[in-house]
């Protein structure tokens, strides 16, 4: 499982030109499922997210998370983080878990998020053509990847 997750000033997804998630600050994350990834994986990720400190704190060092600054956070599906780009220059996608695992998998990491103390989560539209927009604070991206994870 993959996550893209930038530290935002604010965020909203639009699909067919209606508002179907929008927050403030906090994290906008694109999250990728991959075909073996697990529950478990969902809920260690989460609960990495939820701890990931790349907020300011007083001494304007990044030293806080999301839970601590009472962020929000806008998750978006997203396969094609799931790329292999190995051969030629079109991107294969057949390592990209089935689609309705991928978002059992989606809505168990945003359940987890709020279980690990996230006070607002938004989605958006599974499967559908989203218009993700953001306000990029930093700019400060980080991703988390759990195959870095898991002991070889």
């Amino acid at each position: 499982m993959k996550a893209v997750i930038q530290r935002v000033e604010n965020a909203a997804v639009t699909v067919d030109g209606r508002v179907v998630g929008e927050i403030g600050g906090g994290y906008m994350i694109l999250l990728g499922v991959v075909e073996n990834d697990t529950e478990e994986e969902a809920r260690l990720l989460a609960a990495k997210t939820a701890a990931l400190r790349v907020f300011r704190d007083e001494n304007d060092k990044m030293n806080l998370s999301i839970l601590q600054v009472g962020g929000e956070a806008l998750v978006i599906s997203q396969f094609t983080l799931c790329a292999d780009t190995k051969k030629g220059n079109r991107p294969s996608f057949t390592s990209s878990a089935e689609p309705s695992r991928a978002n059992e998998l989606y809505e168990l990491y945003m359940d987890e998020l709020r279980i690990n103390g996230v006070k607002k989560v938004e989605k958006g539209e599974f499967g559908a053509h989203m218009k993700v927009t953001l306000t990029n604070d930093g700019p400060v991206t980080i991703i988390l990847d759990t195959d870095t994870w898991k002991k070889h």
